[in-house]
C-alpha cells in the first residue's frame, strides 16, 4: 500500500512540551499519540472507516477497537434510521432462512 508523508509544523509552548516529555510523550512518542488521537477523532466524526482509522493510528483493527473503547468511543454508532435499516435487513434474512 502506498503511503504519503505528511509533516506538521507547529509550535508548542516550552513548558507544555516539557510537561509532555516528563510524561514520556516527547519526539516520536508524541507523534504516535497525535496520530492515534487524529484517527480516533476522524473515526468518531465518520470521516474515516474503522480500517482506515486503524491504519492512520498505526494499530491493528482489534487494538484500535480497544483504543476506542478505552476512550468511550462506540465502534458501532448508528442513528435511528440506520438502525432501523439494519433490523429490517436482519428480518429479511431471517425470513429467507426460514423459507429454506
Amino acid at each position: 500500500m502506498k503511503e504519503t508523508t505528511v509533516t506538521f509544523e507547529t509550535s508548542i509552548p516550552e513548558d507544555v512540551y516539557s510537561a509532555l516529555r516528563a510524561r514520556g510523550l516527547g519526539g516520536e512518542k508524541l507523534a504516535e499519540e497525535t496520530r492515534r488521537l487524529l484517527a480516533l477523532r476522524f473515526f468518531k466524526e465518520h470521516v474515516l472507516s474503522l480500517g482506515q482509522a486503524a491504519r492512520l493510528a498505526g494499530m491493528s483493527r482489534w487494538d484500535f477497537i480497544e483504543f476506542l473503547s478505552k476512550n468511550d468511543v462506540p465502534v458501532i454508532d448508528f442513528d435511528e434510521e440506520e438502525l432501523a435499516q439494519e433490523f429490517a435487513a436482519a428480518d429479511r434474512l431471517s425470513w429467507r432462512l426460514r423459507q429454506k
